[in-house]
């Protein structure tokens, strides 16, 4: 298969600020696979600097496998995956990349979509949340208004964050989510909870560090909400370890390596008795169009990347103003590139 990388500066439609960084514009990276007929699948994978993931790394990751890429013959997804684990062990986001063209591209050949390759129904996808980024508060209010939407994520990790929440309530009937990103105490939690729940707030996400076992315990067993993992939860195994700890987990396709790996960790979640939850990394229409094509598999979905976006350089799902999911008439996961960005 024939590697060919693209790079992006995917700029923003407002800063985006979480409790431990604020960004204006998207770096990505975009893999097209091409087969000897000439098909084609695609696959993405962001920058991420609070994992330590940059474009160089990336690239030089890319060019790690090139020669061992371009001679395969992909005949399944998973035995590609399989072979892929083993050469880039440590390159999670390069192997979700490479993961998602070759589902996208073994789809493609197959003339199915990729969720009909995997026996999904599309009717079954949940409705995505829309992101509202820390900000002022009356900036805050401004965006909510400018996307009248069913479903909100707040970003919260601020001194004011019940405060946050009470402003926004008094604006939207939506149903809201909120993610701490790691900044509060097991205490803060379980005391926001009973306010948050008031507010019809319907889960938590990640407020406590990731490696802060006791407090996830702790805050399990005192919040009235439920509570979701995020950055404790990257890998395959991190899904039985949050069981106990955690009410849910959100898989990232980037952290966990991709589709392949995404699969098997819902098929655990389900067996442990977790909701699931998949998140996104603000990529363009590639990486979208592939979550959308699992989403029928999940309890809840966050992929609005694509939405927050001030320009993108793909097409493929889309996501109209009633927050309904519409997916490209065209087999894998219907992405492709625009001719001009």
């Amino acid at each position: 298969m024939k590697i060919q990388v693209f790079q992006f500066e995917l700029p923003l439609k407002h800063t985006f600020t979480i409790s431990h960084e604020s960004r204006t514009v998207q770096p990505t990276m975009i893999i097209q696979l091409q087969d000897k007929n000439g098909l084609t699948g695609y696959g993405e994978a962001t920058v991420t600097l609070y994992y330590g993931v940059t474009m160089e790394k990336m690239l030089a990751a890319v060019e790690k496998i090139r020669p061992w890429a371009e001679q395969y013959e992909l005949d399944h997804p998973e035995a590609f995956y399989a072979e892929l684990e083993q050469r880039l062990p440590e390159d999670s986001f390069v192997r979700c990349a490479l993961d998602q063209a070759a589902n996208d591209l073994w789809a493609r050949r197959h003339g199915k979509p990729l969720y009909e390759m995997w026996g999904l129904d599309p009717a079954n996808c949940p409705t995505t949340s829309y992101t509202i980024g820390i900000a002022p508060v009356p900036e805050m209010i401004s965006k909510l208004q400018e996307k009248p939407w069913p479903l909100y994520k707040i970003k919260l990790g601020t001194d004011q964050d019940l405060e946050i929440i009470r402003s926004l309530r008094q604006h939207t009937n939506a149903t809201f989510r909120v993610d701490a990103n790691t900044a509060w105490t097991a205490e803060q939690t379980i005391a926001y909870s009973k306010e948050l729940k008031a507010l019809e707030v319907e889960f938590i996400e990640q407020p406590q560090k990731a490696d802060a076992w006791e407090d996830h315990r702790a805050a399990l067993a005192g919040s009235v909400l439920p509570i979701i993992a995020d950055e404790s939860c990257h890998i395959e195994a991190d899904v039985a370890r949050c069981a106990g700890y955690f009410d849910g987990i959100n898989i990232k396709l980037t952290k966990c390596g991709g589709l392949t790996p995404a699969r098997r960790m819902i098929a655990e979640a389900r067996r442990l008795g977790l909701k699931v939850m998949m998140g996104c990394m603000t990529e363009s229409s590639v990486g979208i169009s592939a979550i959308a094509h699992i989403a029928p598999m999940l309890d809840y979905v966050d992929m609005d990347g694509a939405l927050l976006l001030a320009k993108d350089p793909a097409q493929g799902v889309t996501i109209d103003d009633q927050a309904v999911l519409h997916y490209a008439e065209l087999p894998g996961t219907g992405a492709a590139l625009r001719s001009q960005f």
